[in-house]
């Protein structure tokens, strides 16, 4: 078993409880974590072997690129997306973070963390 992350990839996009979010949009983190067999690509060294980072970053863009009312949202679809297209994914985990959330009060960012 072993891990693939990518980290820190920013997106702007237009998700949000409020009206206005969706309109102005806002800037957003994504930290990915997929656990998985990747013994056939260390052996190997091929990229067919393993999980393409390029294809994951992609699978993450088309999420974002929707909108989405909460961060439990966008990060389960991201979840779902991995999954679907590699099913032999053991565990995806998904930190979804909004730089300034609206709370009516200083806060850099918010986030919330799913593991499936």
């Amino acid at each position: 078993m072993g891990q693939i992350s990518l980290e820190g990839m920013e997106f702007f996009a237009y998700h949000g409880y409020y009206d206005e979010e969706q309109k102005i949009g806002n800037k957003y983190a994504i930290d990915l974590n997929i656990e998985t067999d990747l013994s056939s690509a260390a052996e190997s060294d091929k990229l067919s072997d393993t999980i393409n980072y390029e294809h994951l970053y992609q699978l993450v863009l088309e999420v974002m690129q929707k909108k989405h009312r909460l961060l439990e949202h966008v990060a389960h679809d991201v979840i779902e997306q991995i999954k679907t297209t590699y099913p032999n994914v053991k565990t995806v985990t998904v930190g979804v973070s909004k730089y300034n959330p609206p709370i009516g009060g200083i806060c850099e960012r918010a986030k919330v963390l799913i593991k499936r």
